[in-house]
């Protein structure tokens, strides 16, 4: 699936809030490396995510049929086992490990891919103050 008309590019950024709908980023398409990268970017902060989670995501989400919890960390804090985030880093998923690019910045992927996800309509997530989850849309 194309999905720079949905996300955006550099000049024309999807802007998105996070699941607890208490603050907003912008992700769009860039390039890296020759390949095809998620640029998140979250007051100056700037985290870059493998595109292919797009994919890998819904089809482990559709794989496991219920609610995931999304347990949101940064890079250097543990990953609890069972949530997204810990998915997001486990040499169990597609890629083998993390799906964030940038060194010292590749966590938070369960706060900053799943509303990307619900906006593409391939997840429904909660949206509560916390604890929040998310699962493939049917």
């Amino acid at each position: 699936m194309n999905y720079r008309e949905k996300i955006g590019t550099k000049d024309n950024r999807l802007t998105l809030k996070t699941p607890p709908l208490s603050s907003e980023y912008t992700m769009h398409i860039d390039e890296k490396d020759g390949n095809d990268i998620l640029v998140c970017t979250v007051g100056s902060t700037v985290l870059h995510y493998d595109i292919r989670c797009i994919e890998d995501l819904h089809a482990m989400l559709a794989k496991h049929g219920d609610w995931m919890e999304l347990g949101s960390k940064d890079e250097k804090q543990e990953a609890k086992e069972g949530t997204l985030e810990y998915w997001g880093r486990s040499a169990d998923n597609p890629i083998g490990g993390w799906y964030g690019l940038k060194k010292n910045f590749r966590g938070r992927f369960g706060m900053y891919i799943p509303p990307l996800m619900e906006h593409l309509g391939l997840a429904e997530v909660t949206h509560d103050k916390r604890g929040n989850k998310m699962r493939a849309r049917k």
